[in-house]
């Protein structure tokens, strides 16, 4: 696949340096829609990662409070990023994504993710540990960064 989709890319100018339509195959589609699906997975997985270690450091550092309002910041990002990685996942494999798709889910997971930081707030107003929770937010944000590091590996 990696073969045909060089070639693909070098003859996408022709002789007269007029563009040209990419066409690709069921099977580089097929490769392609794979990789996507795996790339989103591994964001999970490396986000949920992410905002673990945001609990258990809190835990540690902070007590059993730190902990659970670790937590509990990681869920409030976590959560409605999972339900949308999860429809792009189902619409690429259905062949149905489309911009709108992602920008309508995107917004979707934004105003979650701002409703369950205020459930959050007046939920567990008197047990929230505010820092706490706003690390378990920001390293959940930045899963991506395990992936960084660890693609030399894969």
């Amino acid at each position: 696949m990696q073969n045909s989709m060089q070639n693909a890319q070098q003859g996408l100018l022709d002789q007269d340096g007029v563009d040209q339509v990419l066409v690709l195959s069921d099977a580089d589609r097929a490769a392609l829609n794979a990789q996507a699906s795996r790339g989103l997975l591994l964001a999970l997985v490396a986000q949920g990662a992410m905002g673990l270690a945001a609990a258990v450091i809190a835990g540690v550092v902070g007590g059993a409070a730190a902990g659970w309002s670790a937590l509990a910041g990681a869920g409030a990002y976590f959560i409605p990023n999972a339900l949308f990685a999860l429809r792009l996942v189902v619409s690429v494999r259905a062949g149905r994504a489309n911009p709108f798709t992602f920008l309508s889910g995107e917004l979707i997971k934004l105003f979650a993710t701002a409703l369950l930081l205020w459930l959050l707030s007046h939920v567990a107003q008197d047990s929230l540990v505010w820092p706490a929770a706003l690390l378990g937010l920001i390293l959940t944000l930045k899963g991506y960064l395990l992936l960084l590091m660890f693609r030399k590996l894969s």
